[in-house]
């Protein structure tokens, strides 16, 4: 199999979303109650009631852990390199610009612009990356 730039890039896109979304996932799963507590103090000067934050805790983290998963499996099974499919690899990519937003729209809700600006690069890669799937 010849590897063209194009599918290195794939490789790489796939690779890193699986890393930041399975490293964020987990995290919010074993340290529940410290990333409770900041998304607590985070979101109080937000529309959003303080009943709703566990909520949300929970759905961010299974979006970027179905996220991962998906990356990590398209990185294993190959499907990356797969010609002429999308696959579960650009599966994974595209699920992470899913989570990518709903990140983005909770830090805008949070009016942490900052924050949000952080996301912009990471969802560019996203982007760039689906169209070379």
């Amino acid at each position: 199999m010849s590897y063209s730039a194009e599918l290195i890039a794939r490789f790489l896109v796939t690779a890193f979303f699986a890393i930041v979304f399975l490293q964020s996932a987990i995290d919010k799963l074993l340290d529940r109650k410290g990333n409770l507590a900041y998304f607590t103090d985070h979101f109080k000067d937000s529309p959003f009631p303080p009943e709703a934050i566990p909520l949300m805790l929970t759905a961010i983290a299974i979006l970027e852990g179905l996220a991962g998963s998906l990356c990590a499996l398209g990185i294993v099974s190959g499907s990356w390199a797969a010609r002429g499919g999308f696959g579960v690899a650009g599966a994974g990519v595209a699920l992470s610009g899913v989570a990518l937003l709903a990140l983005l729209f909770g830090q805008r809700l949070a009016k942490d612009y900052a924050g949000a600006a952080v996301i912009a690069p990471y969802f560019a890669v996203a982007v760039i990356g689906l169209t070379l799937f």
